[in-house]
């Protein structure tokens, strides 16, 4: 059987693979007008994969197109002179195997040119490739009968941000000048640059533009169709259905991440060890589920280890999931631009930021999670020693007003001492200690909490799961009257959506004079618990 796969290239005789047919062929039609494209997107979105298959199409499309695949990763570190040297024996050699992959017998002519050749420099480079061009005619080169077209050269460049500073500038002002020379004979006749950072992030001398004829072309996370896709695949194969339920929940929690989607897909269908006889329902969705939360996979360490690169990514990533105005994504702004090539945000639909999936949210706020401090002996009261026992039913389900009461009142007992939380920007605390609290009350009575990432900014929705049973408890910071109801019916929607008929509304209050309140009201049948919980910004006065 093939498999769901996370570890590098898929490979559709061994893997289940999304076939991203639309996609392809907008790429190899920009290959064929002869386009110089860029692409630059985050590790594991699947990049490599994609621009060897485009390749492999093109060739099967059109058999007078040459395509060379160069990878810059191994030139990190490197001078510019080493680069071009090791660059000409990279691209010497992809042709030479081309050629013999299809039978071609080369001219003495150009066999001599691909054993001597030498590039040193962007300069010398451009002559290579004007060389190239001019033995690569069918008729000298014998290569192609009853032909007077000329073999296209196609260089596919992945991970160029490999590529010495040193050499940014006047490699692409070398390629900017092949391409704006004559689009028939011109080698090579189309470029894909396939990077994680931006040419602006590369420092060239901003002062030029030496690429400002490239064509961008962004590769996007797999659709909800293309995740059923993959998954049909696998039933097709196994006969093992998934419930539609399912197949949206897999999406929605990944955003159709390659990576995560797949990652979930092994857990379900090789980890679990769920008969292949017995459909997969939700309830084996929130196991594995749970479990990706929780792990340390490659995906998953790349996001904590980038979210911890910089310490000012917390307030900035804080912003974004807990205002109404959000943050607009700007490139130009580093924070921004650092997060958004590490895959952590997108650009939303209206121009601003957003977290990329509900599984990275609940990730950064556990590595932004309160480090232990003392405050958390104080989470229940002492007087009963029950701790979060108090909080749970007779029959040992949840009390979820209950255990936002005692949170509320663990705020007030700790005071002023919430300041001395390490590290932690101040205006977050408040949200960084529920999360922490209710992950440890629900991990204690064997639930499972993760994160619903609604369309808006300004909320963070913590929905539990114990014992079939919902509880959705919405997060916000206190941004005036008009916020603060605007988030009650945007909590009532999302219970309606969930089909739960209560839901709790937690608000954090940062002001000089807070106003904290508690109140239990009724909207179109639904019972909503709010509570505005005033957080100290300041130790007060011993005068």
């Amino acid at each position: 059987m093939k498999r769901f796969w996370t570890q590098g290239r898929v490979y559709p005789e061994k893997h289940y693979v999304v076939s991203r047919a639309d996609e392809l062929a907008d790429f190899v039609t920009r290959l064929k007008e002869g386009r110089y494209i860029v692409l630059f997107a985050p590790r594991q979105t699947g990049k490599t994969t994609f621009f060897r298959w485009a390749l492999e199409k093109l060739e099967e499309e059109e058999p007078l197109y040459f395509p060379i695949h160069l990878d810059f990763q191994v030139f990190v570190d490197i001078e510019p002179a080493p680069f071009y040297g090791y660059l000409c024996e990279d691209i010497c050699l992809a042709m030479k195997e081309e050629f013999q992959r299809r039978g071609i017998v080369l001219s003495d002519a150009l066999t001599r040119f691909l054993e001597d050749s030498q590039i040193t420099d962007h300069v010398s480079m451009r002559g290579f490739f004007r060389h190239l061009a001019r033995l690569l005619n069918p008729e000298k080169a014998g290569s192609v009968e009853k032909s007077e077209e000329a073999l296209r050269v196609v260089i596919i460049i992945d991970e160029f941000d490999g590529i010495p500073l040193g050499a940014v500038r006047g490699f692409l002002h070398a390629l900017r000048q092949i391409y704006l020379s004559d689009a028939v004979s011109r080698c090579p006749y189309s470029v894909g640059i396939v990077g994680v950072k931006s040419l602006t992030q590369l420092n060239y001398d901003r002062t030029i533009s030496p690429f400002n004829i490239q064509d961008e072309f962004a590769l996007p996370n797999f659709t909800r169709a293309q995740v059923e896709e993959l998954l049909g695949q696998y039933t097709e194969e196994a006969g093992q259905t998934f419930a539609s339920e399912v197949i949206e929940n897999v999406h929605k929690q990944t955003a159709g991440q390659p990576v995560l989607v797949n990652r979930l897909a092994q857990i379900l269908t090789e980890e679990m060890d769920i008969p292949k006889t017995t459909p997969i329902d939700m309830q084996h969705f929130s196991k594995a589920h749970w479990r990706i939360l929780r792990e340390r996979n490659v995906n998953i360490q790349h996001l904590t280890t980038n979210v911890r690169r910089d310490a000012r990514f917390e307030r900035r990533l804080m912003q974004i999931a807990s205002y109404d105005e959000g943050v607009e994504f700007d490139w130009d702004d580093d924070i921004i631009s650092e997060l958004a090539t590490y895959g952590v945000i997108v650009a939303g639909e209206d121009g601003m930021c957003e977290i990329a999936n509900p599984i990275y949210l609940y990730r950064i706020l556990r590595t932004f999670k309160p480090p232990r401090n003392g405050l958390e002996g104080e989470y229940y009261p002492q007087d009963t020693g029950n701790g979060y026992r108090d909080c749970l039913t007779p029959e040992g389900r949840i009390d979820m007003e209950q255990l936002l009461n005692n949170f509320q009142d663990f705020i007030a007992r700790v005071g002023f001492r919430l300041l001395h939380v390490p590290q932690k920007p101040k205006e977050y605390v408040g949200q960084h200690l529920l999360f922490a609290y209710l992950d440890q009350v629900v991990r204690q009575v064997q639930g499972v909490m993760h994160l619903e990432v609604q369309t808006g900014r300004g909320r963070i929705d913590l929905l539990v799961n114990h014992r079939n049973r919902k509880y959705i408890v919405e997060t916000k910071i206190w941004q005036g009257e008009k916020s603060y109801r605007e988030g009650i019916a945007q909590l009532a929607a999302y219970l309606t959506l969930e089909r739960v008929t209560e839901g709790y509304y937690v608000v954090f209050d940062h002001r000089a004079k807070p106003q904290p309140r508690v109140t239990t009201e009724t909207l179109d049948g639904l019972t909503i618990r709010s509570y505005v919980i005033p957080v100290m910004q300041e130790r007060p006065s011993s005068v």
